[in-house]
């Protein structure tokens, strides 16, 4: 039978429409898939806890188990015995919230007093844990392997992974430099300035330092030189800025008056819906590089703000900082503007203590594959 052409716009809508449907049901059962497999490893986790195996049959139980799940599961991968450790370890982390993970499994906790909390404090924690099925096992075992049991961190790196939708290669990289450390911390006067919500989710957008060690840079040099290397290495640039960068231009002129002015760097957050004034500067930051980018600031604000747009936000990003002067150069500021470092080295640990690995780490990764 001959194949034949449909030229009728509706047949070609439904067409459409139907391989829509199959990848957004491929997506879902993927989901699913990994939702399924993860609630059997959290429960594996919770039983090897709650049963007390290891004092009840002995250290070596764990292998057996192994060796034993791989018999009655011979199609089943994830069963050796690091990854049951895992299991073990990610129930651990997340075991606070177990009354949540009650409900996820059907049990009833509609008497249990400890969900008596404030409902903004109850969901937060809820969408938290709901966010722990989202992420594939192996980013889990990651983060676990490198928060080293602060929930609080593991949970920021589920979240972050979660909302821009990190590879683990990535999630190594965020990890490594010191993403949950340095998020947020520019100092800044948004607090002050800026309206609930938006100076909460302007803070999150900040770092501090921001690391430029992509750049590449190792002998003297100039603004110049530095723009242009963060220009040239722009999407190494934009993922160290966050989610949400647009870039506008470099060097942007502004008419202000009778006089051009050139700002820096200017980016649009999309999350934001703001333009976002970046300066930077090779220096130490001075009281009086505050004026210069709220003057940038202001005139973005009448020259370039659209009516459905927020308020314009400064970003100074020097070379160091006395966040005391900072500080008090801001609280003379009314525009909001957030100050930061940069690093060009690569981020190294403080400690190099630690991280070479122990016999039973190494140990530990071969027996990974059995």
């Amino acid at each position: 039978m001959k194949d034949i052409t449909i030229i009728d716009e509706d047949y070609k809508k439904w067409l459409k429409e139907l391989a829509s449907r199959y990848r957004s049901c491929q997506i879902k059962a993927a989901i699913k898939v990994n939702s399924e497999k993860l609630m059997f490893n959290w429960l594996l986790g919770r039983d090897i806890v709650e049963m007390n195996i290891e004092e009840r049959w002995g250290e070596s139980v764990v292998l057996q188990l192994s060796k034993d799940l791989k018999k009655e599961l011979p199609d089943v991968e994830g069963l050796s015995k690091s990854n049951i450790y895992y299991c073990k370890k990610f129930y651990v982390a997340y075991s606070q919230y177990n009354e949540f993970f009650q409900q996820l499994v059907g049990k009833n906790t509609k008497g249990d007093k400890r969900l008596n909390q404030p409902d903004a404090e109850r969901d937060n924690i809820f969408q938290q844990v709901v966010g722990i099925f989202q992420i594939p096992w192996g980013h889990h075992c990651l983060i676990l392997d490198k928060t080293h049991g602060d929930t609080s961190k593991a949970l920021f790196y589920v979240r972050k992974t979660i909302e821009n939708g990190w590879s683990r290669a990535m999630l190594l990289n965020c990890i490594d430099t010191g993403f949950y450390e340095r998020d947020g911390k520019a100092v800044s006067n948004f607090t002050s300035v800026l309206p609930d919500p938006m100076s909460g989710l302007a803070q999150e957008i900040t770092k501090d330092p921001y690391n430029f060690a992509f750049a590449n840079i190792t002998k003297p040099y100039n603004e110049t030189q530095l723009k242009k290397s963060l220009l040239t290495n722009i999407t190494d640039f934009l993922i160290e800025l966050g989610t949400g960068f647009a870039y506008v231009g470099k060097e942007y002129r502004l008419q202000i008056g009778e006089t051009e002015n050139f700002i820096d760097l200017l980016f649009y957050h999309l999350k934001l819906r703001c333009y976002v004034v970046v300066e930077v500067k090779v220096d130490k930051f001075e009281p009086s590089d505050i004026g210069q980018l709220s003057t940038y600031v202001v005139a973005c604000n009448h020259l370039l703000k659209r009516d459905d747009d927020k308020p314009t936000i400064g970003l100074l990003i020097c070379k160091s900082k006395d966040n005391t002067v900072a500080k008090y150069a801001l609280e003379g500021s009314s525009q909001p503007i957030g100050v930061s470092e940069y690093e060009l080295e690569k981020f190294y640990p403080e400690k190099i203590e630690g991280n070479i690995p122990t016999i039973a780490e190494i140990e530990d990764r071969l027996n990974r594959e059995e």
